[in-house]
């Protein structure tokens, strides 16, 4: 019998090939739209952005992609990662349900982002490229791209979100450590990054004014491409690793889970642990899948299906997806890998064909869950991790005041142990719930793009 609190994988059982869940979906996203002419995107119009071979993967509907060799060998530095259960948190919790968590938090840089990293570090130098830029929030895909582009002999130039790269300072020293460089975005830069600052000279930045300025980098830099760390159809791809390891360690333990969870912000980590399970459900499966986002920032709950860009400057190809609108600026919430405002268009597609659920929660219910895990299972989840946590805990008294027991597997996206200024204010007494009002909502909205609505 494995040991309850953690089931481990041999080397050998690490996938060989990544889970591209197009191949069974019922229906397809509509397709991404050209900024200027919208219409449909063409694989040409990516090229300067991206490497012909991502986008060849961006566009796949093949089920089974295989893992370079390389790659393989780069994931061996920290996979099959651990599935633990959390018999502490659950005795805490005295509620009839077995927790399992799929343990992301052991990569070099400390979260899931390292799958797709290495991956898109070695297709970019593969074509041929010298340097990669790339946007990231809480540090967590900087750091992951900066160790990645380090193992693959990549420069790379990282415009990190202002109010991150202001209470996260060791993720921007990571950064360097693996040699990157790394500055606050908006940045004096880049004419995005000038032209936002000159408007909002006070903004805490966003996603969506950092990607407008790594892609610009990439635009203006020979040799240059620019790499995203969720959304994208190639990102959720290779990070179906977590979910498919998922589901050989969970037949270990002989169960299967009622709930799968993931914390959402763009799509990527809770893509990884959900696709090969939303698979199971479109086979007939009963299983639920839920994504679980920041209430300051509720793209699946509150944001309208529509067409919108992925960036504040309007540069990137129009998405189909939950969007806040592209000049949506989240508040300054700690978990600052989810303050995006729009929603991967496969998981926004699962969410109209009710695949899967999304609920909203607000910080400190959070931080309040993930503290509660540090005290019982002894690891400092990342804030944006504790959106999982916090989830499960609702999902565990509601099994007890049902009366019937429930098998939950989340994924833990990462650790904080760069986060803990976020704990800091949060047990001061410092931290409150940000409440969005709708009229943010619609004033955002109401910029967006005047594109033809989704088929």
């Amino acid at each position: 019998m494995p040991d309850p609190r953690c089931i481990t994988l041999a080397a050998a059982d690490l996938p060989k090939a990544w889970y591209n869940l197009q191949a069974d979906m019922p229906h397809r996203p509509p397709p991404p739209l050209h900024p200027a002419t919208q219409q449909p995107l063409q694989a040409a119009d990516l090229a300067r952005i991206f490497p012909m071979n991502l986008i060849e993967q961006e566009m796949s509907t093949e089920r089974w992609i295989n893992i370079p060799e390389p790659v393989l060998e780069k994931l061996l530095i920290c996979r099959p990662t651990p599935l633990r259960r959390a018999l502490d948190f659950e005795r805490a919790l005295d509620c009839p349900v077995k927790i399992f968590y799929k343990d992301e938090s052991v990569s070099p840089p400390g979260s899931h982002k390292f799958n797709t990293a290495l991956a898109q570090a070695y297709y970019n130098r593969e074509f041929g490229i010298k340097r990669l830029a790339t946007e990231t929030g809480a540090g967590q895909w900087g750091s992951s791209l900066a160790a990645a582009c380090n193992f693959f002999g990549l420069e790379l130039k990282v415009y990190m979100v202002r109010i991150s790269f202001e209470q996260k300072p060791f993720r921007k020293m990571m950064m360097q450590t693996w040699g990157a460089q790394c500055v606050a975005s908006p940045s004096e830069e880049t004419q995005a990054g000038r032209d936002i600052r000159q408007r909002f000279p006070d903004t805490p930045g966003s996603l969506g004014i950092a990607i407008s300025e790594a892609v610009e980098d990439a635009l203006t830099h020979d040799h240059t491409r620019y790499a995203l760390g969720s959304v994208l159809n190639h990102v959720l791809l290779h990070q179906s690793v977590i979910g498919l390891e998922a589901q050989k360690q969970m037949a270990l333990a002989g169960l299967y889970p009622d709930l799968v969870i993931g914390c959402a912000g763009g799509g990527s980590n809770f893509a990884g642990i959900s696709f090969p399970f939303v698979r199971d459900r479109i086979h007939g499966k009963n299983v639920r899948i839920l994504a679980v986002e920041p209430a300051a920032c509720p793209t699946l709950t509150r944001g309208p299906y529509r067409y919108d860009f992925g960036d504040l400057s309007g540069m990137t190809p129009l998405l189909a997806m939950h969007s806040l609108g592209h000049q949506f600026m989240p508040p300054s919430l700690h978990a600052g890998g989810l303050r995006y405002h729009g929603m991967a268009p496969l998981v926004s597609q699962l969410k109209r064909d009710d695949l899967i659920e999304a609920t909203a929660i607000p910080q400190l219910e959070c931080y309040a869950a993930g503290v509660l895990w540090a005290r019982t299972e002894g690891f400092i989840p990342a804030p944006e991790t504790t959106h999982a946590l916090a989830a499960a805990v609702r999902e565990a008294k509601q099994a007890k005041e049902e009366g019937r027991e429930k098998t939950i597997l989340l994924c833990y996206s990462g650790h904080g142990l760069l986060d803990l200024a976020g704990y800091d204010a949060y047990l001061s007494g410092k931290l409150t719930n940000q409440d969005l009002p709708q009229a943010e909502i619609d004033a955002a909205i109401a910029k967006c793009p005047a594109a033809p609505a989704p088929a």
